[in-house]
């Protein structure tokens, strides 16, 4: 049985019901998220931890939740600052040992299957090369197929700017393809 949005809120506003309501919320919307920070993060452990530590702030925090917005615009912005918190993490940790783009490289590297074709990794590396702004806009509108209007309350962005943040996003990854493609 399929649960939905409106079914899901009404879970989690009962303390007798919350549980459930975790739950269905998990069920309904854990693929989804995990994907969404897994293309920030790149790494399936971290990207898990991510996607629990997002799960336990919905849980926590759901008394702020204003259904001023959908519940999964909600969510993906909770997962979104979540996951930015753990890259500036990582940020910090490589500063003290190595160069990122080594590190991403690495990470990026024990992360692609070995069928992989060279523009996927491109693609992954261009994704990866780009500034943080730029990254979380095109992951949500090339991957997550969102509208402006959705990115924009997830990531408290104008439409403009995210339009703008997008653009600049796709034509460095074209590039970055363009001059690295070999096939």
């Amino acid at each position: 049985m399929k649960i939905n949005e409106t079914e899901i809120i009404e879970l989690m506003s009962s303390e007798k019901t919350r549980e459930k309501g975790v739950r269905s919320m998990m069920d309904a919307y854990q693929s989804r998220l995990y994907w969404h920070i897994r293309r920030l993060i790149v790494d399936h452990d971290l990207a898990q931890d991510v996607l629990q530590d997002t799960f336990i702030k919905a849980y926590q925090n759901f008394h702020q939740f204003k259904q001023d917005s959908q519940l999964y615009t909600w969510l993906y912005r909770i997962a979104t600052n979540e996951s930015l918190q753990q890259l500036n993490k990582l940020k910090k940790m490589q500063k003290s040992e190595e160069g990122s783009d080594y590190h991403l490289q690495n990470l990026f590297a024990e992360n692609v299957s070995a069928e992989a074709d060279e523009i996927q990794i491109l693609l992954q590396k261009a994704i990866q090369s780009l500034p943080e702004k730029q990254k979380l806009v095109f992951t949500l509108r090339y991957y997550d197929d969102l509208p402006y209007e959705e990115i924009s309350k997830i990531v408290d962005m104008s439409v403009g700017t995210l339009k703008t943040n997008y653009h600049y996003a796709k034509q460095k990854v074209e590039d970055y393809i363009k001059l690295n493609f070999t096939g």
